[in-house]
C-alpha cells in the first residue's frame, strides 16, 4: 500500500463536522477483507497456506525454464504461486532445460529425483515439443517417454503428462502418431494428462514472443489458469499425520 501524505488543515470547525457527518458512510464504504481486485470487484480473502510442504517437480523443456522471461514469470513460478493462493503449500520445483528433447530428459531424469531429499509429491512431464521441431520419429519420443514414465512409475512418483500436439505440415500420418501418443502413455501408465497443455492459448499471437513458440507473461498466466485445476486433482492428497 501506498502511504498517503496529509497536509494541515488550517480551518477547523465546519470542516471537522462535516468529516464528523462522513464517518458512518465511510465506514460502509470500507474496502472488503480480500481488498479491491484489479477489475474493481471485491477481492476474497487470501487462503492460508496449510498442511505439509507438498513437493511438485516440473520437468520439461523451454516451455518450463521460461524462455525470454524474466524467471518470475516461468509456468513453474507462477503455478507455485497459483497453489499457494488456494491454500496448498507447494514448492514447485523449476527442471526445465531450455532445448531438450525427450532423449535429453531421459538422460537427466533420475538425477533430477535422486537430488531430492524425498520423493515429490507430483511429478509434471513436459516434453516433445523439441523433438517435433527436430523431426524426431514419434516412436523414438514415444520409447523415451515410455522408460521415463517406467522409472517414474517403480518409484511410485505420481505423475501428470503434459501432452503436445503436432502441426498440420509434418503430414497426416505423422501427426496421427504423435498426437495419440499421450493419451496412450497417460492410460498404459496411469499417469493424470492434459492432451494439449497450450490448447488456451495457441490460437493468439498476442501471447507469444515474436518466435511465435514461447509464451509472454501473460500468455503463461493463461496456461496456469486453465491448468491449474489439472494439477490439483493430480496432486494426491498429503500422507495422514
Amino acid at each position: 500500500m501506498h502511504k498517503r501524505s496529509w497536509s494541515k488543515i488550517a480551518v477547523m470547525g465546519a470542516g471537522l463536522l462535516a468529516l464528523a457527518a462522513c464517518g458512518d458512510a465511510a465506514e460502509d464504504a470500507a474496502p472488503p477483507p480480500g481488498g479491491i481486485a484489479a477489475d474493481g470487484s471485491p477481492a476474497l480473502p487470501a487462503v492460508p497456506v496449510m498442511g505439509p510442504e507438498r513437493k511438485i517437480i516440473a520437468f520439461g523443456d523451454s516451455l518450463f525454464a521460461g524462455y525470454g522471461l524474466d524467471p518470475r514469470d516461468s509456468y513453474p513460478e507462477k503455478l507455485e504461486n497459483a497453489l499457494r493462493a488456494k491454500g496448498v503449500n507447494a514448492d514447485v520445483i523449476n527442471a526445465g532445460v531450455s532445448g531438450d528433447t525427450t532423449a535429453a530428459g531421459l538422460n537427466r531424469l533420475e538425477f533430477t529425483l535422486e537430488a531430492q531429499d524425498a520423493p515429490p509429491a507430483l511429478f509434471i512431464l513436459e516434453l516433445g515439443g523439441n523433438d517435433l521441431l527436430r523431426g524426431v520419429s514419434p516412436e523414438e519420443t514415444r520409447s523415451n517417454l515410455e522408460k521415463m514414465l517406467t522409472i517414474l512409475k517403480e518409484r511410485e512418483v505420481p505423475v501428470l503428462l503434459m501432452g503436445m500436439r503436432s502441426p498440420p505440415n509434418v503430414g497426416p500420418e505423422y501427426q496421427a502418431r504423435f498426437d495419440a501418443m499421450y493419451r496412450e502413455l497417460a492410460e498404459e501408465y496411469g499417469a493424470a494428462l492434459i492432451p494439449f497443455w497450450l490448447e488456451d492459448i495457441y490460437r493468439d499471437p498476442a501471447l507469444f514472443q515474436s518466435d511465435r513458440i514461447h509464451p509472454t507473461a501473460e500468455g503463461i498466466e493463461r496456461l496456469v489458469a486453465s491448468t491449474l485445476g489439472d494439477v490439483e486433482e493430480a496432486l494426491p492428497p498429503p500422507p495422514a499425520s
